[in-house]
């Protein structure tokens, strides 16, 4: 018999139920049902959770220099952001810590050490995905996940990041918020696809999804850097052969051939006038050189519209276009097919997309297609007859659309183009070393020339 009694009670244990489910405990949903003492229990978790990080929301963290002693009595010294010092000393604390000092740091002073952060390298965001994906399986907490990974850091900085993260979760925040709160550390798309993992409760698949997207992102970044580094290396050696013999041996042989200077042929004579430039202006050139590249970078980095000039050359070149070209439609599909088959929203993709590129031509492409989306318009229609975008990958984008499958579809691109993209590494890294090989072997080869033959040419008059 329902009673009054009774519909508050089951109200009771379904709202416990809806909010565990949210924090990703659907396997403790089924039990909250029949045992009351587990819905005392974690709904007062729940709840101080939530109580946490509304205490804390729209506050700013501070800066802590702290000094502790673990168990083993070694001392520690280094930073760490909380809300505030009482936060920041209990953190310390349930840690195994034994703080000795704890304060403030001004914003004006900085900790060289800890307080600037790189992003964690791809290969290392990967297989740490892959090892939090692995104990949430097992049944542990995200907590306790993150503090392995935070106790088996070597470097201080990743530590750090791990130590913040768990202060965090500690705090009632999840785990996007987590990462939010290092934006210079974690990806945006990463972000975004945990933030969706908490509202369907599936997170050990996603960052399964996540750390195999990164996988082949950092595998794709090897294979080119692989594919350069040999004619990088070969090119370096073959203009500072080329500069030694011009700056050192070529000056032996000038006070030789002085007396036959009206007599030395064109070739020896401009080999010397190069050997005298390189031996007054060397320094020069050099410094010309490194300010040429600093200056490259740096409007590269800042100047848009020097970026996005750059960017276009580039993709007229014949051989660099593909490489560029299959390079982009291969992340745009691989990102654009991982947020779609988890649910997130083509808009919301939009905006990770724009952020994750870093070309300001596809950038554009991407702005385009929002704009049709929010007009009412098809992906499709930005990508339509645009140089840029291959033939191939509208037609099955057009496909994907119009059957439903548009995320099977983009992986379906995404796979077929990173082959490409693989291809033309390869047949780069196959033409550019014979090239480098035989203008080494030809400039040489003139040098020598145009030393050798004044010198036969004397010794026939000596005969």
């Amino acid at each position: 018999m329902i009673t009054k009694d009774n519909i508050f009670t089951y109200a009771y244990k379904g709202l416990a139920a809806l909010i565990l489910s949210i924090f990703r405990k659907k396997d403790k949903v089924k039990d909250l049902f029949f045992e009351e003492d587990i819905v005392d229990e974690n709904l007062k978790l729940m709840t101080n959770r939530l109580d946490k990080a509304a205490a804390n929301k729209g506050q700013e963290k501070i800066t802590f220099k702290y000094k502790t002693k673990d168990k083993n009595g070694k001392i520690k010294t280094g930073s760490f952001d909380a809300y505030n010092i009482e936060q920041a000393k209990n953190y310390l604390v349930n840690e195994g810590n034994n703080v000795i000092s704890i304060q403030p740091v001004k914003k004006s002073s900085l900790d060289l050490n800890l307080s600037i952060f790189a992003p964690i390298k791809i290969g290392e965001l990967s297989f740490a995905l892959t090892q939090i994906s692995t104990y949430l399986k097992a049944g542990m907490s995200l907590v306790d996940a993150f503090r392995i990974l935070a106790k088996q850091s070597t470097k201080p900085n990743i530590k750090k990041i791990y130590d913040l993260i768990v202060y965090d979760l500690l705090s009632g925040e999840s785990l996007s918020t987590a990462f939010e709160h290092q934006p210079k550390v974690f990806p945006k798309l990463l972000t975004n696809m945990v933030r969706s993992a908490e509202l369907t409760g599936d997170l050990p698949a996603i960052l399964d999804d996540m750390a195999d997207y990164y996988t082949s992102i950092d595998k794709t970044k090897k294979e080119l850097k692989s594919a350069m580094t040999y004619p990088t290396i070969v090119l370096i050696m073959a203009v500072a052969v080329i500069v030694f013999v011009l700056r050192y041996i070529v000056p032996q042989y000038v006070e030789m051939f002085s007396s036959w200077s009206d007599n030395l042929p064109k070739i020896t004579l401009m080999t010397i006038s190069f050997s005298n430039f390189l031996q007054e202006y060397l320094l020069q050139i050099i410094i010309i050189i490194i300010m040429i590249l600093l200056l490259y970078l740096y409007w590269f980095k800042n100047v848009k519209s020097f970026r996005y000039l750059m960017q276009s050359i580039y993709l007229k070149i014949p051989v660099v276009k593909n490489i560029i070209m299959y390079s982009e439609v291969s992340m745009f599909s691989k990102t654009f097919a991982s947020l779609l088959n988890h649910g997130v929203f083509i808009t919301d993709s939009m905006d990770v997309l724009i952020k994750v590129s870093d070309n300001e031509i596809y950038k554009k492409i991407i702005e385009k297609t929002v704009k049709n989306l929010n007009k009412g318009g098809k992906i499709s229609e930005a990508f339509k007859d645009n140089p840029h975008i291959p033939v191939v990958a509208y037609e099955m984008i057009v496909t994907g659309e119009s059957t439903g499958q548009l995320g099977t579809m983009m992986e379906k691109v995404a796979d077929y183009y990173q082959n490409l993209y693989r291809n033309s590494i390869n047949q780069v890294k196959t033409l550019l070393e014979p090239i480098l090989i035989v203008f080494l072997t030809f400039t040489v080869g003139i040098i020598i020339i145009s030393i050798i033959v004044p010198m036969f040419e004397m010794y026939k008059v000596i005969q």
